[in-house]
């Protein structure tokens, strides 16, 4: 039995030895690669664009003249929804909210504000609106103006609303 402990420890020997001499492999060409001014050249090229295209994600969404058309429609159709809830047609002026509620940059507060200024009917009436809003282009099947709006200024950014083939409950009357 001698004999079977001299090959084990030999054959263990060996692994040990081999995995010294991958790991110093490993290591002499890590530092041979990163020596190397063609490798450092490419890195510092891959960052630099890197860099350059998350700046470009940064400033696109951030743009003030984006945002101030976006305060643009968020009032206008807050004031067409306050403008149809006051002649009595609740359901337009329901849909001009969820409107605002879907360029809004803040919902839930505005939500909020809804809540206490809205009649508890119409409030019901936008809640049920939102998902709606947000599945339907629109009636008769054309977009919204809202959705027209977001996708202009966000571009790729704005869900395709469009696409989602739900009807309004408008749409089956």
């Amino acid at each position: 039995m001698p004999c079977v402990r001299t090959v084990l420890g030999l054959l263990g020997a060996l692994a040990v030895c081999g995995a010294v001499a991958f790991l110093g492999y490993c290591v002499y060409f890590d530092r041979k690669r990163r020596g190397d001014p063609v490798f450092r050249r490419r890195l510092r090229d891959k960052r630099r664009a890197q860099q350059q295209k998350a700046e470009g994600r940064g400033a696109q969404l951030w743009d003030p003249a984006k945002n101030e058309e976006l305060q643009e429609l968020f009032l206008q159709e807050v004031q067409m929804g306050q403008l149809w809830l006051s002649r009595g047609e609740h359901h337009l002026g329901v849909e001009h909210l969820s409107n605002a509620l879907l360029v809004c940059g803040q919902p839930q507060e505005l939500l909020k504000v809804f809540k206490h200024t809205l009649p508890p009917q119409v409030f019901e009436l936008l809640l049920h609106e939102i998902p709606l809003i947000c599945q339907s282009p629109g009636r008769r099947g054309e977009k919204t103006k809202a959705i027209e709006v977001l996708e202009e200024i966000m571009g790729e950014n704005v869900p395709n609303l469009a696409k989602d083939k739900f009807m309004h409950p408008r749409e089956a009357e």
